[in-house]
């Protein structure tokens, strides 16, 4: 199954991810496309099957400080957060970021949703 990347615009669209969370886990992204770390991150991402939601910081930072008021989990970039009927049940930022992480804990959180 290929991804689809879904790009976080507008507080709208914040809530819709918090709302999407709910029915099952879904992934955030903040990523800094000027950030050679990000880059990184970014391919990373682009290798796992689920869909992402993704918030440019460079471009929509006030949507990234939302999210992290939102969930308590400090903001970073690059960062990706897993998302379980609305709270922040995984995190990692920087080079934490692999796809063999995001997909385990992709699939943690799938298990759990599941098992509520």
């Amino acid at each position: 199954m290929a991804s689809t990347w879904y790009p976080v615009t507008t507080p709208e669209e914040l809530d819709a991810h918090f709302a999407d969370s709910g029915a099952s886990p879904t992934i955030l992204f903040n990523h800094d496309p000027f950030c050679p770390i990000s880059a990184y991150a970014n391919r990373q991402m682009k290798q796992i099957a689920a869909d992402v939601y993704m918030i440019d910081v460079a471009h929509a930072n006030h949507l990234a400080q939302q999210l992290a008021q939102r969930t308590g989990v400090k903001h970073e970039s690059p960062q990706v957060i897993i998302m379980v009927k609305g709270q922040a049940v995984w995190s990692k930022s920087h080079r934490a970021i692999t796809q063999e992480a995001v997909d385990q804990a992709f699939q943690q959180a799938q298990d759990r949703g599941t098992a509520e």
